[in-house]
């Protein structure tokens, strides 16, 4: 997997997390990582832009989760809790609803039946318009 940052001006500033090729239990502590880089640098808005993403397994999704909980001024759980962690995402979007910092950007057909699979549609706004993307923050 790739990672690569810009950034966008809308309403406020908007970091774009492009990723590339496949997010598993191989890489998926990198983008957690870099969420957490982000963050500490001032970063309060993200879009992750999936394009170039060819396949997500569940750890793909808990760094998801991980990164929004960050942006939200929570503490994440420890990712290398396992189940806990993913469950943990369950409870977070019943209390939560939409997330307002965190959002996601064209992912593929495939990756796109992923996140509808396990319900992520109901906790990230899904867009395939980058300038609707950007203004939505």
């Amino acid at each position: 997997m790739t990672i690569s940052v810009s950034q966008q001006q809308g309403r406020v500033p908007v970091t774009v997390i492009n990723i590339e090729g496949r997010l598993d239990g191989q890489n998926y502590q990198d983008l957690i990582n870099k969420g957490r880089e982000l963050y500490s640098a001032g970063t309060r808005d993200v879009l992750l832009d999936l394009t170039n993403l060819s396949y997500i397994s569940s750890a793909g999704m808990v760094a998801f989760h991980n990164i929004a909980l960050l942006l939200r001024g929570e503490t994440p759980p420890n990712p290398e809790q396992g189940w806990s962690a993913y469950r943990s995402m369950g409870r977070g979007a019943i209390e939560g609803g939409l997330e307002e910092h965190f959002k996601l950007f064209n992912p593929q057909p495939e990756v796109n039946r992923i996140l509808d699979m396990v319900g992520f549609n109901t906790i990230f706004e899904i867009f395939t318009d980058m300038d609707q993307a950007i203004k939505s923050f």
